[in-house]
Formats: C-alpha cells, sequence, structure tokens
C-alpha cells in the first residue's frame, strides 16, 4: 500500500449519542444514534452506510451520462433490512434503485442507452463502497492511547 491509496476519516464525540466526521479536507458530517433533540433529522451510521452506497454508484453513473446530457431527474434510493443473527448485527437484503429520466434533444438517447451498462460496470467494479462491502473486506478494531 502507498500513501496515496491511503483514506481516511476522524470521529469525534461531540455530546452524548453524537459525533461528527471530518475528513482531511475539512468537511464534516454530523450523525448520532437516533436519540436527543436531533434525533428527526441526523442521520444514524447505518443510514451513512447507505448513503455511501448511494453515492458512489450515483457519481460513477452521474459522469458516464451527464457527458451525454443533462439529467431531469436523478435519485438513486437504497435500501437493506437491519437485522440481528447469530453473526449479530448487520444489513441484509442491499439495494440500490436508480431513478434517472433524460429529457428529449441532443445526447439524451445515448444517456439512456449507456444507464445500464453504466449502473452494472459501477456495481460490478468502480464503486469503492459496494466493492468494500460485497468482498468482505476485515475490518480492525484497536484502541490507541490517548
Amino acid at each position: 500500500m502507498t500513501d496515496t491509496s491511503l483514506r481516511s476519516v476522524t470521529v469525534e464525540r461531540t455530546s452524548t449519542g453524537h459525533f461528527v466526521a471530518r475528513n482531511a479536507r475539512g468537511g464534516t458530517i454530523a450523525f448520532g444514534t437516533a436519540s436527543g433533540p436531533d434525533a428527526e433529522t441526523e442521520f444514524t451510521p447505518v443510514e451513512l452506510l447507505l448513503a455511501a452506497l448511494g453515492g458512489c454508484t450515483a457519481v460513477d453513473v452521474d459522469v458516464a451520462t451527464s457527458r451525454h446530457a443533462e439529467p431531469d431527474a436523478f435519485r438513486v434510493t437504497v435500501t437493506g433490512h437491519k437485522i440481528t443473527d447469530e453473526q449479530g448485527n448487520r444489513l441484509t437484503d442491499l439495494r440500490v434503485s436508480f431513478h434517472v429520466a433524460f429529457p428529449d434533444g441532443e445526447g439524451a438517447e445515448r444517456a439512456r442507452a449507456i444507464l445500464p451498462r453504466a449502473v452494472k460496470s459501477s456495481h460490478d467494479r468502480l464503486c469503492t463502497v459496494s466493492r468494500t462491502v460485497e468482498t468482505g473486506t476485515p475490518v480492525a478494531a484497536e484502541i490507541e492511547e490517548a
């Protein structure tokens, strides 16, 4: 592995059950446990995982199709069932569904034709998030001295 392959975020606790994730470029996302004053709007970690799945593949598909035509609609819905079984808590039956519409006009037919291939290509090889989930990459947890 090289320094150029490393990706990271830092997660800091802001209050009981509430956290903020920061990337190296200064971006932040607040999230929490779905309880407390921000529970109605704050994302949970599971929702962030679903957003990462949808966002990763949405970026791939948008790059491939929008060079031909600007979409009228572009929505990705990601669903999964949270279960608890002998393997612990996890999501099953993950589904990424695209709703994309292009206006009539120059490039729209090409964008519509590319759409299925772009979705498949993202799923099969391009989307780092879904590829990581599907291959079952191990996660190491450790405690560093404060």
